[in-house]
């Protein structure tokens, strides 16, 4: 007898593999689409593009005057600011509060925020990987409040945002232009250190004064009302 052939067996097809770039893709849509400060915070909360979103208690958004001439943008929350929900309210956002007065602002005239939005385990720098997934959102979000003034705090947010490679050391006390998507003009920028530097090196706190006294005469040649 002719043995029957043997059943075809049908090749399983696996999904397509998504693309690498899809989550900064994702990124990029939902933050275009915010119009708003509320709307931009709520397409945070339904991003999961950002792996520290798992491990972080809370979104640490921004906090100040988002009308404000001036904002500040760290690095990212540490563990106050993760439990509290708000950034640069720890030791070092103390420290900046006090620095920040010394030249007549406080939160209610500037705005702050961080480059990443949840806490990386231990306080530990961010990965590449993890800025990239956060950086449509702040790039939204400096055009959302539309500062005339950026100061970058510490060189993870001036790398981020500059696309430069040198150390905060080589850029602080520096002015650059910040090419902003929703400006007809660039946005002035300065680098300076960030406070949680300064505690660990307070030899460092004079080049801050500098770089504070130079927002202070930037301010005044835009025309913004301060404290003495």
């Amino acid at each position: 007898a002719v043995p029957s052939p043997a059943p075809l067996v049908q090749p399983r097809l696996d999904p397509p593999l998504r693309p690498a770039t899809a989550t900064h893709e994702d990124a990029r849509e939902l933050a275009a689409s915010a119009a708003t400060l509320d709307e931009l915070r709520a397409a945070l909360e339904r991003f999961d593009g950002c792996p520290l979103k798992q491990t972080a208690m809370n979104l640490v958004f921004g906090d100040g005057n988002p009308r404000a001439t001036v904002m500040f943008v760290g690095e990212a929350p540490g563990e106050e600011e993760d439990r509290r929900g708000l950034p640069f309210v720890g030791v070092s956002g103390k420290l900046l509060d006090r620095m920040l007065r010394w030249i007549g602002l406080d939160r209610t005239s500037f705005y702050i925020t961080n480059v990443l939005y949840w806490r990386p385990p231990g306080n530990r720098s961010p990965t590449q990987a993890e800025v990239a997934a956060c950086l449509p959102f702040l790039k939204r979000h400096i055009e959302l409040v539309g500062p005339r003034l950026l100061v970058f705090v510490g060189g993870a947010a001036a790398s981020a945002l500059l696309g430069r490679a040198e150390g905060i050391g080589k850029l602080r006390g520096r002015w650059f232009n910040y090419e902003c998507p929703g400006s007809t003009e660039p946005i002035r920028a300065l680098a300076t250190y960030h406070p949680a530097y300064l505690l660990r090196s307070p030899g460092q706190k004079r080049e801050a004064w500098r770089d504070l006294l130079l927002i202070k005469d930037k301010l005044v040649e835009l025309g913004v009302r301060h404290n003495p």
